[in-house]
């Protein structure tokens, strides 16, 4: 039989989760099988096995899960980045749950090759690591090994040549230790009285322990007082949180300090310790951290748990070094002192032998017309070799009083000419053999020739200049006189040539001289000295001189004065005389006189001196009036409010016109002492306000008429007002300012004070203290500000009563305040609201309407600056500012 099998078609149901199977489907399907199995079911192709679909659903539903997960394993293996991204998420807690002997065993091998690969490409990288590890610890290894060294050294050169040093010697032989190691061994002396033990993290004490017989604070204080030092020194120089203070000095005390990774160790050592107890302080803190370590990160104060930290310490203070007697080295110093003696002795004399040869050469050295070359001393004898002129100095003679021996001396001398002015000196007299009339000297390193010679020596001694030029110093002959006649009468003729050249008036143009007989000739102006006059004294024959003068007229200012005095012939009153080449003419004269003088001036002008007559007052009556009229004149344009704008001097009569300021000078009365005629005076003043300060000030304090307590003063061209004023009068004063503002002055009133009694100050402080409060939204006050608004309304009638007894107005200005919640312009109109609804408010008490003021802030003047609650509530205000005029 032949059944259809139809396909089935399962319910569309998720399971709770991918492993649970849908056992409802289950076994529907299995039941909808049992029903169309069909036993006569054959493949419809040969060979291909038959696939029934209802199988295919069952295996799905039964394994479907385990095949999706076998298909995205079998996916993620083939692909190496998933597969090791898989792996890296679950790696680190595979490690983690894994065996450590287990997981150690596998990964060392692995580890050790990477590292060992890693440090062979890049060495740099593990010495960057290990770089601040290392560092310090090999930096302070180094460092305590350099001062172990040099105290080594210290002790041992302190002690190699004493009776003890001898004894450590032979010591230090007989054990095989190092002498160094002997000396300190016996020579340092030390003692460890504390040892403190604190936490590095709270500086709290451990552990403390002291010697016998040592004297000490508190120790919980002295612990705080190192912990407080070791922080200070770290934030001091920014030094990193691993170091520390090492060494702290006091007197014969050391402080030396071990750190550890949860306690430091200090041990306070009086004496010169050696640099080897670091070691042994060093251990002890280790055998501590090794024993103690999780008590010492725990510690908060409990020392129960460090019982035994204290036994450790007592390690440390037991250590020390007794001082050792030492005697001087008496032994040592007799057989340095058996070596050095004779040593010394023979050390001196060729110390003084040596100097006293140098005191020789340097004698020599010093000699004119000796150069020493070369000298040397060799094995006790002296060698010396050099130039020596034969007009210097005897070198043998000069060994006398040096000391040395003659006998040991070996010189070898070389005969030149020296070129010292000296010896030269010497040579020219000898070769010159100079008259008596000539002297010889050197000046500046130079042989000058003074006095009288014949012509013929005067040529040798030129021949001996010129030779002398070639390169010896200078022999200068151009002070010596030729005493032949002629020269002495050219000579003389000269003289008297010089004598007239320097006469004024005297133009010497030619002179010669020819036979023996002198020609000269020139111009003379007759007022000059006679020229043959001049010869007396001269030692020239008169009967050889023959002259030939032109007469002409000097400009010298001398004969020029002579000349005006015979043409003027100035009156007693004027007096002529020379003021730097020109001629100044003073006193009084007639006008007839002045212009005759004038004249003579301008002729003058011409190319003589300068004739200034502008000294010389004429003395007419009419000048004398025209005089004292332009001192008046004067007189008036230096007055403050005067000003002068036109005035003349006619028919005798004077006339002024001008501007006057009604504050400034009389004119009339400014004529008392100018010796001007007042009836001969024609005077028209028109009125006008002078601008400057000293009127202005004047004309200010008749309009504001101010107080006793305000002053005006002028400063520098500007008015200023200082003071104290009631606010009406400042208000004025202000007014008054902008008025000279305009007319180019300044009123300065910024150094007014307003004049308030105390009284008004007090109740202007406390209605500017008064806020007027609403809710939000509200432009009326609620119930509760009504106390507030009677008050306020009392407050401001007795202001303005007081204010109106003391002279001045009060006025108050009711400014609305809003909060930040709404529109900008609502919150502006609400706040304009809230200052009118006070006015009101205020009026309805009594308070004078025109007294109130009413502007809206907004938000623009808060309050309070924060936005919250509070502030809003106390932004939503009406404020009262006072102001007097």
């Amino acid at each position: 039989m032949t059944s259809t099998v139809d396909p089935i078609s399962l319910p569309q149901r998720a399971a709770s989760n991918d492993t649970e199977i849908d056992r409802e489907a289950l076994a529907r399907l299995l039941i909808e099988i049992a029903r169309n199995v069909d036993p006569d079911y054959r493949a419809r192709l040969e060979g291909v096995p038959a696939a029934d679909p209802r199988m295919e659903t069952l295996r799905q539903l039964l394994v479907g899960g385990e095949i999706s997960e076998l298909s995205r394993v079998t996916h993620l293996l083939d692909e190496p980045e998933q597969l090791a991204a898989a792996v890296g998420s679950v790696l680190p807690s595979a490690a983690a749950r894994a065996p450590h002997a287990q997981l150690g065993e596998a990964l060392a091998p692995a580890v050790e090759r990477a590292v060992q690969r890693s440090i062979q490409k890049s060495p740099r990288t593990l010495t960057d690591i290990l770089y601040p590890v290392f560092l310090p610890a090999i930096r302070k290894s180094i460092g305590e090994k350099i001062d172990q060294t040099f105290q080594s050294l210290n002790e041992t050169l302190r002690h190699i040549f004493t009776w003890h040093g001898l004894k450590w010697r032979l010591e230090a032989w007989r054990t095989g230790a190092s002498f160094s190691e002997v000396v300190l061994k016996h020579s340092l002396v030390y003692r460890v009285e504390h040892v403190f033990l604190i936490n590095r993290n709270s500086g709290l004490l451990i552990a403390h322990v002291t010697a016998d017989n040592a004297t000490s604070e508190d120790p919980q204080l002295i612990s705080s007082m190192l912990s407080a030092i070791q922080d200070f020194v770290k934030d001091s120089f920014n030094e990193k949180e691993q170091s520390g203070l090492d060494t702290i000095r006091f007197g014969e005390l050391r402080l030396w300090s071990e750190v550890g990774p949860f306690a430091t160790l200090v041990a306070v050592i009086r004496g010169n310790p050696p640099e080897e107890l670091h070691e042994i302080i060093r251990d002890v803190l280790l055998r501590i951290h090794d024993e103690c370590s999780q008590a010492l990160e725990q510690f908060d104060g409990d020392s129960s748990q460090l019982a035994g930290v204290e036994t450790q310490l007592q390690t440390c203070v037991e250590l020390k070094q007794e001082e050792s007697n030492q005697g001087f080295p008496w032994l040592v110093v007799a057989a340095v002192l058996l070596v050095l003696i004779p040593a010394g002795g023979w050390f001196f004399l060729s110390w003084q032998s040596g100097q006293r040869w140098q005191a020789y050469v340097s004698r020599l050295g010093t000699q004119p017309g000796i150069i020493v070359a070369e000298q040397k001393v060799r094995d006790g004898q002296f060698y010396i070799a050099g130039l020596r002129d034969p007009l210097a100095a005897d070198p043998q003679a000069l060994l006398a009083g040096t000391q040395v021996d003659p006998a040991r001396v070996h010189s070898q001398w070389q005969f030149y000419q020296s070129l010292d002015p000296e010896f030269v000196l010497k040579r020219l007299t000898v070769s010159l053999v100079p008259p008596d009339s000539v002297r010889l000297s050197i000046v500046n390193d130079r042989i000058v020739a003074e006095g009288e010679a014949p012509d013929t020596w005067i040529d040798r001694a030129r021949a001996a200049a010129q030779q002398l030029s070639a390169g010896g110093p200078e022999f200068d002959i151009s002070k010596v006189r030729d005493v032949s006649p002629e020269a002495r009468a050219a000579e003389h003729w000269q003289t008297y040539v010089s004598r007239l050249e320097a006469q004024a008036g005297i133009i010497v143009a030619q002179q010669t001289v020819r036979g023996g007989h002198f020609y000269i000739s020139g111009l003379r102006d007759p007022l000059a000295a006679d020229p043959q006059a001049l010869l007396s004294g001269t030692q020239v024959d008169p009967a050889r001189v023959h002259s030939q003068w032109q007469f002409y007229q000097s400009l010298d200012p001398k004969f020029v004065l002579k000349r005006l005095m015979v043409s003027l012939v100035p009156p007693d009153s004027v007096r002529l005389s020379i003021v730097n080449d020109r001629i100044v003419a003073e006193g009084e004269a007639p006008d007839t006189w002045i212009d005759r003088a004038r004249a003579a001036a301008r002729q003058l002008s011409a190319g003589g001196p300068e004739f200034d007559i502008s000294k010389v007052r004429d003395v007419s009556p009419e000048a004398r009036a025209a005089e004292h009229w332009q001192t008046y004149v004067s007189r008036l344009e230096a007055q403050a409010g005067i000003i002068v704008a036109q005035q003349t001097a006619r028919g005798g009569h004077f006339y002024i016109s001008g501007l006057r300021d009604p504050q400034a000078a009389d004119p009339k009365a400014l004529l008392s002492g100018t010796g001007v005629d007042p009836a001969r005076v024609h005077s028209q003043w028109q009125f006008y306000q002078s601008l400057d300060p000293k009127f202005v000030v004047k004309r200010l304090m008749a309009s504001l008429t101010p107080p006793d307590s305000v002053r005006l003063s002028i400063i520098k061209d500007r008015i200023v007002a200082q003071g104290e004023a009631p606010a009406a009068w400042i208000d004025r004063a202000r007014v008054a300012a902008q008025q000279l503002s305009a007319d180019g002055l300044s009123l300065e009133i910024s150094e007014l004070r307003e004049l308030t009694p105390p009284q008004l100050t007090h109740l202007r402080e406390a209605i500017q203290a008064v806020d007027i409060l609403f809710d939000s939204g509200k432009a009326v006050p609620g119930p509760e500000q009504l106390p507030v608004l009677d008050k306020l309304a009392n407050q401001l009638k007795e202001l303005a009563k007081a204010a109106r007894k003391a002279g001045v107005t009060a006025q108050f200005m009711l400014t609305g305040h809003s909060d930040e919640t709404g529109r900008e312009t609502a919150k502006l109109s609400i706040s304009a609201a809230r200052a009118e609804t006070v006015r009101a408010l205020l009026k309805k008490r009594g308070v004078d309407p025109e007294l109130l003021l009413v502007r809206g802030a907004g938000t623009f003047e808060p309050a309070e600056i924060e936005n919250s609650r509070t502030g809003n509530s106390a932004n939503r205000r009406v404020s009262v500012t006072v102001n007097f005029h």
